[in-house]
């Protein structure tokens, strides 16, 4: 019973966290399902957006206007990488990997800004009693407008329905045409290294985005707090799909599993820890996760097959 209550009360945290990272699993399905392009450079922009929120927030500028110059650092790490994969001709997952490990030094001197003792930071904290957050943890279980659940709620209903119109215009189109058959894109006169980079750009945005909110909801930013996120992000994608992917066939609905997956997986995480766990083990429960929900539909389809053949044998058989 105290182990029930227990995990209840953690539960609002979780959500919180899930909503958090739900936008930045909606930044990875773009370029996942819709680009089909393996872009790592999520691990080092989600840093960024924490980094440069936590920055403005703690010189005193506005929450929204350090989240929107987050987003918009996050749109830039995303065009480097695009312009590395399609004038450069650097694979995708390379030009990924080169722009997150530029990040990381660039994380380290953003973070650094107006401390003339140092050159580098590694973290930079900001506190909801000295700082206007938007988010914070420590809200999580009041039942006021300042609880962070609310706000979560409606950033992550815009950004679906901002996403939703923009891949229903003629580029948002042809991006998606882009990661579907990409030669057949091509044959329609679709320049394709515009979309791709198009793509790049707004899932890093919206990754950057992520990032601005997890700083502001754990109180810092850290140079290291980007660290997996691309598996946390496939994690979310992936549970979300094998859970409700024959109920939500609808394209905002897709990017509402998303974030539905997100909260599931930190939802395991927390039970988890619940019972025992070290949170040194995080990352390995994190590839059992994604492994399982890997799993599932692999034998999902490998068990049908198997059970319809038989079944149409006998059809035939009667017939």
């Amino acid at each position: 019973m105290d182990f029930l209550l227990s995990f209840l009360n953690s539960m609002p945290g979780a959500v919180g966290q899930g909503l958090a990272w739900g936008v930045m699993a909606i930044g990875v399905y773009i370029t996942y399902r819709i680009l089909d392009v393996a872009d790592l450079t999520v691990d080092g922009s989600l840093a960024t957006g924490g980094a440069v929120c936590a920055l403005l927030i703690s010189m005193g500028a506005n929450p929204w206007l350090a989240m929107l110059t987050a987003l918009l650092a996050g749109m830039l790490a995303g065009l480097a990488t695009g312009l590395f994969h399609t004038v450069c001709g650097i694979p995708a997952i390379l030009s990924g990997i080169l722009t997150q490990l530029a990040l990381y030094s660039i994380n380290l001197r953003i973070m650094a800004i107006g401390d003339e003792s140092a050159k580098t930071k590694n973290s930079l904290a900001i506190s909801v009693d000295r700082h206007d957050l938007l988010v914070s943890s420590r809200n999580i279980r009041k039942l006021t407008p300042e609880n962070p659940i609310l706000l979560l709620v409606v950033l992550v209903v815009v950004v679906i329905a901002v996403l939703y119109w923009f891949f229903g215009t003629e580029q948002g189109s042809a991006l998606r045409a882009t990661g579907s058959n990409g030669n057949m894109a091509r044959a329609q006169g679709i320049n394709t290294n515009v979309s791709k980079v198009l793509g790049l750009v707004v899932s890093n945005g919206l990754v950057s985005l992520a990032g601005a909110l997890l700083a502001q909801y754990q109180g810092s930013a850290t140079v290291d707090m980007g660290r997996g996120a691309i598996v946390i992000g496939l994690a979310a994608v992936i549970i979300g799909e094998v859970l409700l992917s024959g109920v939500f066939r609808n394209f905002a609905l897709k990017l509402l599993a998303c974030v539905i997956g997100a909260i599931i997986y930190y939802g395991v995480i927390t039970l988890v820890l619940r019972l025992g766990l070290e949170t040194t083990d995080l990352k390995l429960l994190t590839a059992l996760v994604v492994a399982v929900f890997l799993t599932i539909p692999y034998w999902k389809g490998r068990y049908f097959s198997k059970a319809v053949k038989p079944a149409k044998k006998e059809e035939s058989a009667h017939a």
